[in-house]
């Protein structure tokens, strides 16, 4: 950055026409479209004489590294890319580790952090049929960055936005409902009337696995922290909500029956009583939970396996560090831990989900909740405040 406040950036190379890595499922071509890894010959054509605002990171560090530039080229999408004029760019807390440093791989600096965009098709590459210039777009990836007023895609990535739902909705819908469906079914095999836990209903992948597992017709038990939090996975889904920061939680989930005091338990039914008496044998009857969608299992998932039903699935979305677990605890009830990582899902499992989620808006039970909204210069709290704040309430989203 030089006295005048402008990044001075390296120039980079034109995309070359490659075999498709992220379309085979490879761990190389998912991370360069995802983390803005630039791999050779896959990184974005930055040599358009346009400029445009973005975030940039040129060291790994906390928040304050990402810095807003005013001179970055507007990337020229090359073959089978989409340009896209960003509105809107979703928050994910692995956008957070990467920053850091402390995520396995390392993007090359200097790189803009960015996967969830919705915006407009501002221009198209050859061979691009799927979109065209003015249409109403969201992404599951980027290839040059989403912190920015302009981002280049990768066709695949690119989702048509209906007019429903506003850009900063949009632009919480494709890691999150992404990641909670391949949680759900790709992973744990959902299946209807089946019981599932998911911890950190109120957040972006929360939300969504609450909507989703209604849909998919399972019975849900969530967990937040505050009781804004709790409020709004009830109505998004959620039959009882519990407080995770409220000691002996796990035991209420596991009691056969149940009265107690508003905002312990809450029921969805019994949400504005001022007692709630669960009818639904309250959370499990003690028979524990089929399905868990665990967000932090450094911290929850000693206590999961003690929750499993017979033949319980965690499936593990999120995790901020290690934690020390007692494998006997998964022989007693043959109960199951498998990690979630989106760059495993196939072409064809991709597509699978994205027919859903359409047909999940097209009937409205698929409604993206948006929680603070941030302008871009804002980047860097939006940073902090998506892992220090006391609890989750919707997608972050950076507007631009």
């Amino acid at each position: 950055m030089d006295r005048g406040g402008r990044c001075r950036i390296k120039s980079i190379k034109s995309l070359e026409e490659e075999e498709e890595e992220e379309s085979s499922g490879t761990l190389r071509g998912w991370l360069s479209v995802n983390f803005d890894l630039p791999l050779q010959g896959e990184s974005a054509n930055m040599s358009g004489s346009r400029l445009m605002r973005a975030i940039r990171v040129s060291e790994f560090g906390g928040p304050a590294v990402l810095k807003l530039c005013s001179d970055v080229p507007v990337p020229v999408p090359g073959p089978r890319q989409v340009l896209i004029h960003v509105r809107a760019c979703g928050v994910n807390p692995v956008e957070t580790y990467i920053r850091s440093g402390g995520h396995g791989r390392k993007p090359t600096l200097p790189y803009t952090p960015g996967t969830d965009v919705a915006g407009v098709v501002e221009a198209v590459g050859d061979g691009v049929t799927a979109v065209k210039a003015g249409d109403r777009v969201f992404t599951t990836a980027t290839v040059s960055g989403g912190y920015a007023e302009f981002t280049v895609a990768a066709e695949d990535c690119v989702h048509w936005l209906p007019d429903a739902l506003d850009f900063p909705q949009g632009s919480a819908i494709g890691i999150p409902y992404f990641t909670a469906y391949r949680a759900l079914v790709h992973k744990a095999r959902a299946k209807a009337g089946e019981t599932v836990l998911i911890h950190g209903a109120s957040g972006g992948v929360g939300v969504a696995a609450c909507q989703l597992s209604r849909a998919l017709g399972l019975r849900v038990l969530g967990t937040a922290g505050t009781p804004e939090g709790m409020k709004l996975a009830l109505s998004n889904g959620a039959h009882l909500i519990f407080n995770h920061r409220e000691e002996g939680y796990t035991d209420k989930i596991m009691v056969s029956s149940h009265k107690t005091k508003k905002k312990k338990i809450w029921n969805i039914e019994k949400l504005l009583d001022g007692f709630d008496v669960c009818p639904l044998q309250e959370a499990t009857g003690g028979a524990g939970v089929d399905i868990i969608v665990e967000m932090l299992s450094n911290v929850n998932l000693s206590k999961d396996l003690q929750m499993m039903a017979f033949g319980g699935r965690v499936t593990v979305v999120g995790a901020r560090g290690s934690i020390e677990i007692n494998p006997r605890d998964t022989m007693a009830k043959e109960s199951s831990i498998m990690g979630v990582a989106l760059f495993c899902a196939t072409q064809e499992e991709k597509k699978e989900c994205a027919a859903l989620l359409y047909a999940g808006m097209e009937a409205g039970w698929l409604r993206p909740i948006v929680g603070s909204h941030y302008p871009l210069e804002k980047a860097a709290q939006a940073h902090h405040d998506i892992i220090e704040s006391p609890g989750a309430a919707g997608k972050i989203v950076l507007t631009i």
